[in-house]
């Protein structure tokens, strides 16, 4: 009787464990699910309407993209509003000495890196390097407006500058070579720009006078390419536009 009640436990133990997994085998192969598929059936899903459209991206808001390039905005705009600055306080200086500004044109005609200084058909050429003249005269009445040949940093701006009498230094690039131009003997009141001001190439920087060692209305005009004198005439006609 002992035998037969232990092989009876015994066997009772085995179909408790054997039932459950004999039913979970059992079932169909294509009731199972994998978890992908679980969880494709409880996905979150979005519906657009037919009628929504993609609003057009208006690229004409902004020109700047890169770090770079936003930084050399701002510092475009900063010299901007410098010369402005630095143009109303000139004209103002103007107006106390009696010379109106307001009817000269702000630049001058051209789209190149060079510039005639003078507007053309305003001037006729006078003398020019050699025999101790380190420039040309441009022989022009007096209120003639005078423009920055090249772009470039202001390197002297005054109302006396040696024999030059009111006269203006540019430093500037062009085509890769340091180049400096002066204008001398200006309208006293007239300078548009101050020392260490950007200027960009054809922008108003005074007017034509007689001031300093001068007996005639002119602008003394030099141009220095790496520190040796230009011929002014020549170096124009090659290069403004």
């Amino acid at each position: 009787m002992r035998s037969i009640a232990i092989f009876g436990a015994v066997g009772a133990l085995v179909a408790a464990v054997a039932l459950p997994a004999y039913a979970a085998s059992s079932t169909p192969v294509d009731a199972t699910a994998t978890l992908q598929q679980v969880a494709a059936d409880d996905a979150q899903s979005l519906v657009v309407a037919s009628q929504a459209t993609s609003a057009p991206l208006d690229r004409s808001t902004y020109s700047a993209t890169t770090p770079e390039e936003i930084e050399q905005k701002k510092a475009e705009e900063a010299a901007e509003a410098a010369a402005a600055a630095a143009a109303a306080a000139a004209s103002s200086s103007a107006a106390s000495a009696g010379v109106d500004m307001s009817g000269y044109a702000m630049t001058a005609p051209g789209s190149g890196e060079v510039r005639y200084p003078l507007p053309p058909g305003s001037y006729t050429e006078g003398r020019t390097v050699g025999g101790g003249h380190d420039g040309a005269d441009m022989l022009a009445p007096a209120g003639t407006p005078i423009y920055a040949a090249t772009s470039g940093v202001v390197r002297v701006s005054s109302e006396s500058y040696y024999g030059y009498g009111v006269g203006v230094v540019i430093d500037g690039v062009v085509g890769g070579q340091s180049v400096s131009t002066v204008y001398g003997h200006m309208t006293n009141g007239t300078r548009q720009v101050s020392a260490g001001q950007t200027v960009q190439a054809g922008q108003l920087i005074g007017l034509v006078g007689s001031t300093g060692r001068s007996t005639a209305n002119h602008l003394h005009f030099e141009v220095q390419i790496g520190g040796g004198l230009y011929e002014p005439y020549a170096w124009l006609a090659a290069n403004a536009g």
